[in-house]
């Protein structure tokens, strides 16, 4: 078991949210190097900069010290390092209905070869089953997984203050993990649940497919209420009174969406491969039903042009992959109705078959309705043009 004090250096490969979380979190008491492919995010850490659009993340890099520093060049990141923490994407597959792990695959590689004592630290989200292989692969069991629960725009303080700190591997290697994680959060209670590495890839693919149930389920009270005419909030205010069920994650939305939700969803199913199953399926498929719904529902009024109003899933958002607005507006395009587009983070002049106009004031002066997954403060002077299915303003 490494003891505290002696943790030399952590190494993070890759520098997305999961990544710079993890680093600037680890480097108020530890030397940290972080490895990335992209030279503008080493350049932006070694310049002392979150590479996210995050003001806590930039708020703590000011108000501590951080032994912080990035490079390109891998024999550099991992010589030395006691820890290496894997933090790269594995997208999903729609050819393979499975996550693609080939760059999580490569990096624990090149860790394991790189440095022959380090314990590597799976963070990306992967199938169940995957941290094993790799163990057999390599016959090693220097690998180990601890899945992240953060929210994006809020990592850095999910990581800080976690709800629970899952990992599952080989007990000295996890001991090992614990201790330094213990060194860095800085909530006091927090729980620690060990386990074996494919029990605890489960508790992550749970975790965001209930997430996303939850979701799909006032998602489609939402639809219910108006197909009927309805108060939606009125419903859902009797229905989370039951403290069984209790309040919270029940805003109606255009779907659920995100970088995590839809693709931790389709990659459980696909998980489910030779298990009964009936609930996955119809999370994975209830954007769909819902999406369709949502623009019958907004072209019943028969607009000329349609404007949506931001692409990213939250507000302070820079980040838009996946969202369930992206899908909205891929059936309105489809349908022949002419779209526009207000996101500033765009820099292109079109987009899925839409117009990206950059002037808000042109915006909400072209389109006839204005399709928003979250109301806002810049669409109150046209709110009678506004399509929302947002009740309580919240992300």
């Amino acid at each position: 078991m490494l003891l505290l004090m002696s943790v030399s250096k952590v190494t993070v490969v890759g520098c997305g949210y999961v990544g710079m979380a993890n680093a600037a979190m680890l480097a108020r008491v530890c030397p940290v190097t972080v490895l990335d492919v992209e030279e503008w995010r080493v350049k932006r850490v070694n310049d002392y900069c979150s590479t996210l659009s995050d003001p806590y993340i930039h708020q703590f890099m000011i108000d501590h010290k951080l032994d912080l520093s990035a490079t390109l060049d891998k024999q550099e990141a991992y010589k030395g390092a006691d820890f290496i923490f894997i933090s790269v994407p594995a997208d999903y597959d729609p050819e393979t209905n499975m996550f693609d792990t080939t760059v999580v695959d490569a990096a624990v590689h090149d860790a394991l070869f790189s440095n022959l004592t380090a314990t590597v630290v799976i963070k990306s989200t992967v199938p169940a089953g995957h941290t094993s292989l790799l163990q057999e692969r390599h016959q090693t069991d220097r690998v180990i997984v601890a899945p992240e629960f953060l929210r994006e725009n809020s990592a850095l303080r999910d990581s800080l203050f976690p709800s629970r700190i899952v990992v599952g591997g080989c007990h000295s290697r996890v001991d090992g993990f614990v201790s330094l994680m213990k060194m860095c959060v800085l909530a006091d209670d927090t729980a620690i649940l060990s386990m074996s590495s494919t029990e605890a890839e489960a508790v992550k693919l749970f975790a965001n497919t209930y997430l996303a149930m939850r979701v799909a389920f006032f998602n489609e009270l939402d639809s219910f209420a108006l197909d009927h005419a309805l108060n939606t909030q009125n419903i859902i205010k009797g229905v989370c009174s039951d403290d069984r069920i209790s309040d919270g994650y029940n805003n109606p939305s255009f779907g659920f969406g995100g970088y995590c939700l839809p693709k931790d969803s389709k990659q459980l199913l696909a998980n489910y491969k030779n298990t009964p199953q009936t609930l996955i399926g119809a999370v994975v498929s209830s954007n769909s039903a819902r999406q369709e719904f949502i623009v019958d529902e907004l072209l019943k009024a028969q607009p000329s042009t349609v404007g949506i109003f931001r692409l990213v899933m939250k507000e302070g958002s820079d980040n838009f992959r996946e969202s369930a607005v992206q899908n909205v507006l891929k059936r309105i395009v489809e349908k022949g109705t002419r779209v526009v587009i207000y996101e500033p983070f765009l820099e292109q002049k079109h987009f899925l078959g839409a117009e990206v106009i950059s002037d808000l004031a042109r915006f909400k002066r072209t389109a006839d309705i204005i399709v928003a997954n979250r109301n806002s403060d810049h669409l109150l002077d046209c709110q009678n043009k506004v399509f929302t299915r947002d009740i309580y303003r919240e992300n």
